[in-house]
C-alpha cells in the first residue's frame, strides 16, 4: 500500500469490494431519530429502510464535517502515510468542501505529506467505483500524486444513469416541481437521469412505463461503454431486486463477459430518490 484510501457510506460498497478502502461513518435521521451508518452495506437493511419511506416517514441526511476528516486522517499522516478520499459529488453535497478544508489544514500542518480529495461528481457506485480504482492503484505501488492525477482524469468516464419509480421523492428535495411530479404520476412517465459533468443530477430522457425505463438504462450502457474486455458494471436498487436482475440480464446480453455487482442503494441518496430507484454505473467514453 503506497497510500491510504477513504470513502464513506454514500459509496455503496459491500464488504467484497472494500479491499484496501476505509469507510467513514455517516449519520441520517428517521423521523428525528439518529441512525449511525458505518458504511457496511452488508449490514444495511434496505427493505426496512425503503419501507420507512413508503410509509411516509421522513428521512434526513447530514453532511460529513471537517472534524471527522481531521480525526481519521491525522493518525495516518503522523505515521507518514498519505491519503486519498473519494467524495460524493460537490454538486449535490457540501461534504466535498468539508473534506477539502480538512486537507488544506492537514497539509499545512504536515508539509511533507499529501492529502487529495477526489470530487467524484457522483454518488453511490459513482464514487464507489473510483474508490475501488484508488485502492487498486495503491496496491500496485502508484505514488499518491500520480494516483490523484489518474483518478481526477477518470471522473468524466464514471457513467451513472438511473431511473426512479416515484418523482415525489425528488420533488421533496427540489429536483423537480410538484406539477411535474403529478403529471408524471398520472401519465406513468419514468425519467432517465444522470450525473452530469458538473456533478448535478439532470434528466436525459423520459419513458412511458417501467420496462421502457429499464431498457433506456441498458441503451445508455450500449452507447457509452468503452468496449474494454470484462468490464466492471455496478447496479444499485431501491428495494427492487427483480428490476435490477432484469437490467443485469440486458447488460449481459450487450457484454457477455461483464462482471456485474448488484446491491441495495445506500440510504443517503436513497432518501432523495426513493423506493424503486434503479441505477447503472460503469466506465464509459464520456458521461
Amino acid at each position: 500500500m503506497s497510500f491510504a484510501v477513504f470513502a464513506d457510506g454514500t459509496s455503496n460498497l459491500p464488504q467484497k469490494l472494500l479491499n484496501g478502502i476505509s469507510l467513514l461513518p455517516c449519520e441520517y435521521m428517521i423521523d428525528g431519530t439518529p441512525v449511525t451508518y458505518k458504511g457496511d452495506l452488508d449490514d444495511f437493511d434496505g427493505h426496512a429502510f425503503y419501507d420507512h419511506l413508503r410509509s411516509g416517514q421522513v428521512v434526513k441526511t447530514t453532511l460529513l464535517n471537517t472534524e471527522l476528516f481531521l480525526a481519521h486522517f491525522t493518525p495516518l499522516l503522523q505515521q507518514g502515510i498519505d491519503v486519498i478520499y473519494v467524495s460524493m459529488s460537490s454538486g449535490i453535497s457540501g461534504t466535498y468542501n468539508a473534506a477539502v478544508a480538512a486537507a488544506q489544514e492537514l497539509m499545512a500542518k504536515f508539509s511533507d505529506r499529501f492529502v487529495h480529495i477526489v470530487d467524484s461528481l457522483g454518488c453511490g457506485f459513482g464514487s464507489g467505483m473510483l474508490a475501488i480504482q484508488a485502492a487498486d492503484l495503491s496496491r500496485r505501488g502508484t505514488s499518491v500524486r500520480e494516483a490523484a492525477a489518474i483518478l481526477d482524469a477518470e471522473v468524466p468516464h464514471a457513467c451513472q444513469y438511473f431511473t426512479v419509480d416515484d418523482l415525489n421523492y425528488l420533488k421533496r428535495t427540489g429536483r423537480v416541481s410538484g406539477f411535474t411530479a403529478r403529471i408524471a404520476t398520472v401519465l406513468n412517465i419514468k425519467p432517465v437521469l444522470f450525473g452530469d459533468s458538473t456533478g448535478h443530477i439532470i434528466s436525459c430522457g423520459k419513458t412511458r412505463g417501467r420496462r421502457k425505463a429499464i431498457e433506456a438504462l441498458a441503451q445508455k450502457y450500449r452507447e457509452k461503454r468503452t468496449g474494454e474486455k470484462k468490464p466492471a458494471v455496478y447496479i444499485s436498487h431501491g428495494d427492487c431486486r427483480a428490476d435490477a436482475e432484469q437490467l443485469s440480464d440486458m447488460v449481459q446480453t450487450i457484454t457477455p463477459d461483464a462482471s456485474i455487482s448488484i446491491c441495495q442503494h445506500e440510504p443517503f441518496s436513497g432518501a432523495h430518490v426513493g423506493p424503486g430507484m434503479l441505477g447503472l454505473f460503469f466506465r464509459g467514453r464520456e458521461r
